[in-house]
């Protein structure tokens, strides 16, 4: 079995390797073959979590899947499939717990990480029908106005103002300014921005008291804008809406090659608070109250 080291190793090399290519991994080129979220699912449909989405959205870019579910070689036998000879599968990571026997009477569980291998179904054949879907239209680009985003975001309760041309969280007032509406090209460019800033708005202490002191530049501030990067991509796969990056590009890239290098569990890190984040948001949909 690989320890829990080299399959952080494995992780960071694989988005290290992407960032250096001048690309950013978790962001996704939509396709129309997926209903319903874009998050990548295990075969039961369970939706995947954390740093495994992100490795999951790289080997489709990287193999071209439109298809967004995974399984493993034995599951695809029980499920009367074949992966198709040779297949590359993909890593997948498992966390959990356990107790030693001769530490039983001890509280404290130790930690583990376990990579596995699944493959994606269009890398299967002789799967149930269900599993392959016939490809759909993409819907033609609207005016940057989509009711289900705006919807959620007012349910935030976040304070949002449009106007100017800056777009950022300020930790003082606790709100969020947005450039006029005007100045953006279509709801690619729009929404992923504002879904952005509202991540950085969850951060707060009296939210997810993330630590958001951090100075441009530093590695505090790169990994919490990995963070915002990824749990809005985590949240524009939930909510449809495509995801385009954001400008800073080369800036943006060298921060988190730095993080990255400087420390092998800040995307494992990162990805785990984006998730949090990206969960957080929905549970202020009905009540206004975070969920606990």
């Amino acid at each position: 079995m690989q320890s829990i080291k080299d399959t952080y190793q494995r992780i960071t090399d694989a988005i290290i390797e992407q960032l250096e290519a001048g690309t950013r991994p978790w962001i996704r080129p939509w396709r129309g073959n997926s209903r319903g979220s874009l998050v990548p699912r295990r075969a039961t449909g369970e939706a995947y979590r954390g740093i495994n989405v992100l490795m999951l959205w790289l080997a489709s870019e990287l193999a071209g899947y439109e298809e967004n579910t995974w399984m493993t070689y034995r599951q695809a036998q029980d499920l009367g499939g074949q992966v198709r000879k040779g297949e590359k599968g993909s890593l997948v990571v498992k966390y959990g717990t356990f107790t030693p026997k001769e530490r039983e009477d001890d509280e404290r569980a130790i930690p583990y990480l376990k990579g596995y291998t699944v493959f994606n179904v269009e890398q299967i054949e002789n799967l149930p029908d269900r599993f392959y879907r016939p490809v759909e239209e993409l819907p033609a680009m609207a005016v940057p106005h989509l009711e289900t985003v705006e919807t959620f975001v007012r349910n935030t309760g976040a304070a949002i103002t449009y106007g100017g041309t800056t777009a950022c969280y300020r930790p003082a007032p606790d709100d969020i300014l947005m450039p006029d509406r005007a100045r953006f090209v279509d709801e690619v460019h729009l929404y992923p921005t504002l879904l952005h800033e509202i991540l950085h708005w969850s951060g707060a202490k009296h939210r997810l008291d993330r630590g958001l002191s951090g100075r441009f530049g530093s590695e505090s501030y790169a990994i919490e804008e990995l963070v915002a990067e990824l749990s809005a991509s985590f949240l524009c796969a939930d909510l449809r809406v495509a995801h385009d990056p954001r400008d800073n590009t080369a800036t943006y890239l060298e921060s988190w090659l730095k993080a990255l290098n400087n420390d092998k569990r800040a995307i494992i890190t990162a990805a785990a608070k984006a998730q949090a984040a990206a969960g957080y948001l929905p549970g202020l949909q009905t009540t206004g109250i975070p969920p606990v």
